[in-house]
Parts: structure tokens; sequence; C-alpha cells
């Protein structure tokens, strides 16, 4: 395995980050997956505007994301990943730090790494749907920053995991935010609705990308907060993320979603989008 390390791609033995980087220490750090369709990074530069964001909002100086396209190309190309859907992991950290302490110094240098790796989506979950569970949401209130600090999220997937769910759903103060690793919109009558994005909210790149294809295709959608009683009530909903791309649900906390099968407003979604890769 071939993976870049601060300006070069080295064999993955001989790749060291120091015990004292606080990436390590702290999760002190961002960071970014994208997806691999052969021949394209989907979305690439809606992945890179969002790292950017990122990083200025915790202070880490960015690299010059501009020249990350021919980076990637090269980890493709050396770990024989050309004809294969795969996926792109980047994490910037704030760097090494010693001694250890809980402020940082500026004049840091930042740890900027990218590993990529075989990636298929779960088209099976695509195609007959999923079982999510609902859960209150305790995190920080920057869940608009892609984060490396994530045990909630572990946590919650483990859970998820252990009681048969794809996915745990998300309420704070009465209102669904997003999944443990999705962003989430909800269907009645034909009608999306999604919650607007704030703080409590990643920026899902796949998000925009359904509200893109809504207006398109003239499915009516908004943007609105969705009391967490009001879940079991819509005839679909959706998980949508970088690697579920738009998964049905079909049942949450063991109540099926309206018949229990994928509706058409999901059919028509994933048709377009796939039409974009």
């Amino acid at each position: 395995m071939y993976l870049y390390l601060n300006g070069e791609i080295r064999d993955g033995k001989d790749v060291n980050i120091s015990p004292f980087d606080r990436g390590f220490q702290f999760s002190d750090g961002v960071y970014e997956v994208i997806r691999y369709y052969p021949s394209i990074f989907f979305e690439l530069q809606a992945h890179i505007n969002r790292l950017k964001y990122s990083l200025k909002e915790i202070g880490i100086p960015a690299p010059p994301l501009e020249e990350i396209a021919p980076i990637l190309s090269d980890l493709i190309s050396k770990n024989d990943l050309k004809d294969h859907p795969s996926i792109v992991y980047i994490q910037i950290s704030r760097g090494y730090q010693y001694p250890r302490r809980h402020a940082f110094v500026n004049s840091g240098s930042p740890t900027f790494f990218i590993s990529v790796e075989k990636f298929s989506a779960n088209r099976e979950a695509m195609m007959n749907g999923v079982c999510a569970g609902l859960e209150e949401d305790i995190r920080w209130h920057r869940c608009d920053i892609k984060s490396t600090s994530l045990i909630p999220n572990v946590l919650s997937s483990q859970r998820a995991g252990s009681k048969g769910y794809a996915e745990i759903i998300y309420h704070r103060n009465g209102f669904i935010t997003e999944g443990a690793h999705t962003n989430i919109c909800f269907v009645k009558n034909n009608s999306l609705i999604t919650p607007p994005l704030s703080n409590f909210i990643l920026a899902g790149i796949t998000r925009k990308i359904v509200l893109e294809i809504c207006a398109k295709t003239g499915i009516i959608y908004s943007e609105e907060n969705v009391p967490v009683g009001r879940v079991k009530d819509f005839d679909e909903i959706l998980l949508l993320g970088t690697t579920t791309e738009i998964t049905p649900v079909i049942e949450i906390d063991g109540v099926k979603v309206n018949s229990g099968i994928p509706g058409p407003v999901c059919r028509t979604l994933q048709s377009e989008y796939r039409k974009l890769y």
C-alpha cells in the first residue's frame, strides 16, 4: 500500500507519524472522504472547499489543496486502483508538539496524510433499504466541522451494529439533526424535507446534490426542522452520504417506514444521482 504524507508518496511500511502529533493525542484535526468512480474523483472541489472550511474554523493552516488532484491520481495509480471504485481518505492534523499541552503553538507544521482503498457501494442496501435507530444527539455544538474527534459517532455506530441497524439517527432538543455518519431527509406526499444546515449538522456533499436533483426534476423540497415524534409518520426516509449515496430506511426503532418498501422519490433520486458518475 502506498500512502501520502507531508509532500511525499511512500510505501506504507515507511510512513511514520510521531506519538506527539496532536492528531494522535487530542484528535486535533479534520478529514474528508471522497469517492473515486473510475475515472473521476466525485465532487472533488466541493470536498476541498469543505476541508478548507473545517481547517479555517479550528485554525489549522491549509496546505496548497488546489494541487491535490494529481496527488490523488498518483495514489490511485500506485495502488493499482484505476479500474476499481475506491475511497480517498484525507486527514490534516495540527501536527507535532512537544511537550504535550492542551493549548497549541501557532508555529507548528500540520501533518497532511492521504490514503486510498478499494470500496464498493452496498447496492443491496440501496435497493432493499436498511433499519435504523434513534438516539439523543449528545455530540459537541460544532458538527458543521468535519473533525476527527468522532468518539460519539463511533459508539453510536457500534450500538447500531449490535442491534442490527445500519445507522443511528440523532435528535437534539426534540428535533432530528442527522445520522452518525449520514445526513437525512424525509418524504411526505412526494415532497422532500431535510433539516436546515446549522452548527449541529454537517453540510453534506450528497445532501447538496440531492437538493440540486430535486430542483432539476421538480421534486418539491424544503429545509425545516423535523420533530422526532414525527419520524414514523413519513412515507420515506433517506440516508445521504459519500459512502451510502442515497439509501432508504425501511424500519426505524422496530417500526416499519410506511410499507417497509423503498418509495418512488428514493428511486428517482438514486437514478439521477448515478447519472452524475
